[in-house]
């Protein structure tokens, strides 16, 4: 199929940008096009049918990737790829970097960016997922000026976010990791490249600089691919931040699992999904008590 008519608009700035969206026809819906890995399939197959698009990518200004008062800063258009490769995002930010090497395959990778992920909000997407784990906060300009959204605020449904029509998504900022940061990334699917059928995103704190750990804190335990947004497992969290990890924890912490809203999908039930979590979920805690978590699949 091919997509229905609609008006294209290349911004040449990012105030030109903002301009165009602020100008849109109410009675037409104006999408911007990143990366378009999303969003032009869905229009091929007339799931989505904006009246216009904004194209951002020759905005430079959306493509930077440094370190600012201990926070790393991701722009909107930085690619998938460049966060599986940059020697920048292994240091400050491994759990995006290992998350990055499982989206989709290279081609996609080398256009994919990740403000467009997180403002598609695709449930079974990595990242929004990765950025609940991390406490991202995400700045969302428009000709009115910024504002700042915590990740936890922004995926509100399906495909929904708090983002305005007059928004858009410049940057990203996250807590650069440290020594004694763990990561770990859980992934089901049935072959590489595939949307996931269950996953994990978990980030902790060893309680201590020494090697061999049995305590963790500030667990975030985010799961995406099995509701309408990334879930916070708040409960299994709690468990194991409340003493030494052990088996009895453990599996107190899986237990904890059945109190989220697990659904069906076409492809797989809320039973066997909630069965593949907290598989995830003990490979996440034996990848965190590790001096170096390593990505999981």
């Amino acid at each position: 199929m091919k997509p229905a008519a609609f008006d294209y608009v290349r911004a040449t700035s990012l105030t030109h940008a903002l301009d165009l969206l602020a100008s849109a026809d109410p009675d037409g819906e104006t999408r911007v096009l990143a990366g378009g890995q999303s969003l032009v399939p869905l229009m091929a197959m007339r799931l989505a049918a904006p009246a216009r698009l904004v194209d951002i990518n020759r905005l430079a200004a959306l493509e930077r990737l440094e370190v600012i008062d201990g926070r790393l800063v991701i722009g909107a258009l930085v690619r998938h790829h460049r966060l599986a490769t940059d020697p920048l995002m292994a240091a400050a930010a491994p759990l995006l970097a290992r998350a990055a090497v499982h989206v989709a395959h290279p081609a996609i990778r080398n256009r994919g960016t990740f403000g467009g992920s997180l403002a598609h909000a695709d449930p079974a997407a990595a990242f929004p997922a990765c950025a609940l784990a991390l406490g991202a906060t995400l700045t969302l300009a428009s000709r009115g000026g910024r504002r700042e959204v915590p990740a936890a605020a922004f995926f509100e449904g399906l495909y929904q976010t708090a983002l305005r029509p007059d928004e858009l998504l410049v940057e990203v900022a996250l807590p650069v990791a440290t020594a004694i940061s763990r990561f770990a990334f859980v992934m089901f699917a049935r072959r590489h490249g595939d949307f996931p059928v269950a996953g994990l995103a978990a980030v902790a704190r060893a309680a201590g600089d020494h090697s061999a750990v049995d305590r963790l804190a500030d667990i975030h335990l985010a799961v995406f691919g099995v509701g309408d947004t990334p879930l916070l497992a708040g409960a299994a969290a709690a468990i194991l931040e409340s003493g030494p990890i052990d088996a009895a924890r453990i599996d107190a912490a899986v237990a904890a699992l059945d109190t989220l809203e697990i659904r069906d999908s076409a492809t797989a039930s809320a039973r066997y999904r909630r069965h593949l979590v907290g598989v995830a979920l003990r490979r996440a805690i034996a990848a965190l008590l590790r001096p170096e978590a390593v990505a999981c699949r």
